[in-house]
């Protein structure tokens, strides 16, 4: 129960890392709320090796902490309602088992896309910006790609994350 705990903090703490370093690097592409997403390379890691649990408490605790130190209570909302959704649909894709990591992280690169864009639409109350949709769902993928791609290698690399008890 130790070693979880303690690949927990490390896993969350990657995360939080990630997530502001990325802060620090905005996309040099030109449309609003399209972002990498690196710390979800660290919550695909964590549901492969550590479950989906801790993969949910990984991404809830890494978006919390964040929007508290570095956003607003919006930022929080729109985050944790992408972030829920991404969880749940990374959750499916994986137990169907038709999907390997870049699959499922496909899968939660455009739910999270999906639940930010529909939580910003009931914030202003404007269905319009489901327009936007179609760029976010293709940002979804490409970042879903790239994001499985890092933590598929990172697993088949990262010694501590194949302890037995996980």
């Amino acid at each position: 129960m130790a070693k979880k705990i303690a690949y927990f903090g490390i896993l969350g703490g990657l995360a939080m890392v990630a997530a502001y370093i990325e802060r620090l690097f905005p996309m040099p592409i030109p449309v609003p709320g399209v972002k990498l997403g690196l710390a979800n390379v660290i919550v695909v890691m964590a549901l492969y090796a550590m479950g989906s649990k801790a993969a949910l408490g990984i991404s809830v605790l890494r978006i919390v902490a964040i929007g508290l130190l570095f956003g607003s209570p919006f930022s929080v909302a729109y985050s944790l309602s992408g972030g829920i959704l991404s969880y749940a649909a990374m959750v499916l894709a994986k137990r169907v088992k038709i999907f390997g990591v870049v699959g499922v992280s496909v899968w939660g690169g455009v739910f999270h896309n999906i639940g930010q864009i529909v939580v910003a639409a009931l914030i202003v109350q404007n269905a319009g910006l489901f327009y936007y949709a179609p760029v976010l769902i293709i940002a979804g993928v490409l970042t879903g790609v790239l994001v499985g791609l890092i933590a598929g290698y990172a697993l088949k690399h990262t010694k501590f994350l194949k302890a037995p008890d996980f």
